[in-house]
């Protein structure tokens, strides 16, 4: 009996050596080859085909500078506007979540674009609870430290508008500007890149082809966030400026 815990300790020992090994050169890979399918493509895939759909699955990987510079400036506008200056996790927006989860009220998430590229990427979108979440939130903080540590914010950046979900069967900048706006993701206008911004909380509810009056009331609300956001990458000087005006 002895033998055998020693055994199968030292199988799991070796599991855990090649799982973490396995996991940074992922990471590594991913910071120079382009990320051309994901866990969430394929889950909507399935989902598709189980309910008797076609298939329905639009995706074109594009550098960041074949993206409009509009839009990351309005998803850091909508959905992180610390990005620039946390390590992966913004522990102010954390803790209002919390404040707000135990006072009954109404919340919205408090992930960081940092972390929904490490769940996008990285882990397969499932339901959990109690302590399967837990877990699944601790294998999601560690792909995020593992990126922030390996990648630049630009390539995280990229990555992000490359895998995100932006509609049925869209995934990506370049799908969204050819599928919504006729156009290429660099050429996306000011104005449409707000109104896709506003859409990533829910973009299967959220139509950005065909945006209601509460869209449109975000919309102007994100352009404002822009317009004091400035402009993105920042110079190592203006992210200093920026950290002070947090404070």
């Amino acid at each position: 009996m002895k033998k055998f815990f020693s055994k199968a300790g030292n199988f799991i020992k070796w599991m855990l050596i090649v799982l973490l090994a396995g996991s940074i050169l992922l990471v590594l890979l991913f910071r120079f080859v382009p990320v051309y399918v994901s866990p969430l493509m394929f889950i909507r895939a399935y989902e598709q085909v189980s309910r008797g759909e076609q298939i329905r699955w639009h995706h074109e990987w594009v550098p960041l500078d074949s993206i409009s510079p509009d839009l990351p400036l309005a998803v850091m506008s909508s959905e992180d506007q610390n990005y620039l200056i946390h390590n992966g996790f913004d522990w102010d927006a954390i803790k209002r979540v919390i404040d707000e989860r135990e006072s009954g009220e109404r919340f919205r998430g408090g992930s960081t674009i940092s972390q929904q590229t490490a769940k996008n990427v990285f882990l397969f979108p499932t339901s959990s609870s109690g302590k399967l979440a837990w877990v699944r939130k601790g294998v999601e903080a560690y792909f995020t430290v593992l990126m922030e540590f390996m990648w630049n914010k630009q390539r995280i950046m990229e990555v992000y508008l490359n895998t995100i979900e932006m509609g049925d069967g869209i995934y990506g900048a370049q799908a969204v500007a050819q599928e919504h706006f006729g156009c290429d993701a660099k050429n996306l206008t000011r104005n449409q890149c707000a109104l896709i911004a506003v859409t990533l909380p829910n973009p299967i509810k959220f139509n950005s082809a065909s945006p209601s009056n509460y869209m449109y009331r975000r919309q102007t609300w994100c352009l404002r966030q822009m317009k004091w956001l400035g402009k993105f990458p920042m110079t190592p000087e203006e992210q200093k400026e920026m950290e002070k005006e947090k404070k």
